[in-house]
């Protein structure tokens, strides 16, 4: 039986917390973030049966308006930006989010060359999908060659055996339809391979 077949996939989709791309203003304070790091966080596993190990662990956090809005706030705290170098800063991370899809992503795997996405030879491609049939490539993957006191402080689940990415989509395909469509009921990333494949999947909210 080829190694292929002995893949086990366990889905991020069985973490059911709703979410939502609606726009507007939030009501956020610092202590907020954590709770919103959470809710847009998402994690998966690929698992080789025959040999019980982990071909591929993957922790991602979408980078949406809320999620921006939150992070801004407690970033704004932490280095104790003034009331308007705050509104600066959020207006950039608010229009960006509206240009493309966001990602931050943190893998490990027994062979860090073939894990490493921004790489060609990289064992695995990432494409963000959604229910409607939609699945576009990346634009733009970023190594975080050694993740530094932001990341491990604002993404916790970053460390020293995980490799870090920023994996950007646009948010419209060349003919102008959005990337995630306005009817979809999730969208998600999906890491495929010729070891196997695992989809993070975030529910969103029908309201």
């Amino acid at each position: 039986m080829s190694r292929v077949l002995l893949v086990l996939l366990l889905v991020g989709c069985t973490q059911t917390r709703l979410v939502s791309l609606k726009e507007g203003p939030r009501e956020y304070v610092s202590y907020d973030y954590d709770q919103i790091l959470q809710r847009w966080t998402r994690s998966g596993t690929v698992v080789a049966l025959a040999e019980f190990d982990d071909l591929l662990t993957i922790t991602a956090t979408f980078q949406s308006w809320d999620f921006r809005w939150a992070y801004t706030v407690r970033y704004a705290e932490d280095y104790r930006l003034t009331v308007e170098q705050r509104q600066a800063l959020l207006d950039e991370s608010l229009a960006e989010s509206r240009e493309e899809h966001r990602f931050y992503i943190a893998l490990y795997g027994p062979n860090r060359r073939w894990n490493d996405l921004s790489r060609k030879e990289s064992a695995w491609v990432v494409r963000l999908i959604d229910d409607k049939g939609n699945e576009t490539p990346a634009r733009l993957i970023k190594a975080i060659p050694k993740p530094g006191a932001v990341e491990r402080t604002y993404y916790p689940y970053s460390n020293v055996w995980r490799q870090s990415f920023h994996v950007v989509f646009p948010t419209r395909r060349d003919d102008g339809a959005p990337t995630i469509s306005r009817d979809a009921r999730w969208f998600g990333l999906r890491f495929a391979g010729a070891q196997g494949h695992s989809d993070l999947i975030w529910e969103l909210n029908p309201g």
